[in-house]
């Protein structure tokens, strides 16, 4: 997973990666991801309209040992994607941030420790969170080729999209954000 954070100019941190409706890897049908970090070292992002299957929020706390009664508040389980489905991931908003959270575009944070899943059970997290297993991950320009054979398209993430409890429709809404029909997108590749 790349960790560098520093952001070269044609990065794509902070903003949506978007399959197209051709996707051939079906984990990512219909994915929206935002990407935490993209530099010279690879990609990593969360798929964030997606639920991780079989597991809940109270599950899995009790699962990590964290004792709490009753959670303040449910949060469902993403899957992030295929890489490490054991390691946990909070993408949140700005109004927690604590030791080992980081920024990762304005009003989005993200921390991978187990305190922030105790402070969201006790009521003391962050207003909008995602929770996700797992991440995506891509090598040393492999999601700049991906994005080159059209696998996917790219758009300035918007919170409202990223932290919608609505997971069906972040992919759609995602394309639209863009001006875009779908009825309108080819999966063929032509050169002028």
């Amino acid at each position: 997973m790349p960790t560098s954070s520093k952001k070269p100019l044609n990065s794509l941190t902070g903003q949506f990666l978007i399959a197209m409706p051709q996707m051939p890897d079906p984990r990512f049908e219909k994915s929206v991801i935002y990407i935490c970090v993209h530099n010279a070292e690879g990609a990593m992002g969360l798929v964030v309209n997606k639920l991780f299957d079989g597991i809940s929020f109270t599950s899995l706390l009790h699962q990590l040992d964290i004792e709490v009664t009753q959670p303040a508040r449910e949060l469902t389980v993403h899957f992030g994607g295929p890489v490490e489905s054991g390691r946990g991931f909070v993408l949140h908003s700005a109004d927690y941030n604590r030791e080992g959270s980081v920024q990762v575009s304005d009003g989005v944070v993200l921390t991978a420790t187990v305190d922030i899943l105790r402070a969201v059970a006790e009521g003391q997290g962050p207003q909008n969170a995602i929770l996700a297993l797992g991440y995506a991950g891509w090598g040393p320009g492999q999601l700049d080729q991906e994005m080159q054979q059209n696998g996917w398209l790219h758009a300035p993430a918007d919170n409202r999209i990223l932290f919608d409890t609505d997971q069906e429709r972040k992919w759609e809404r995602a394309l639209a954000s863009l001006g875009i029909n779908l009825s309108m997108l080819s999966a063929d590749i032509g050169h002028a």
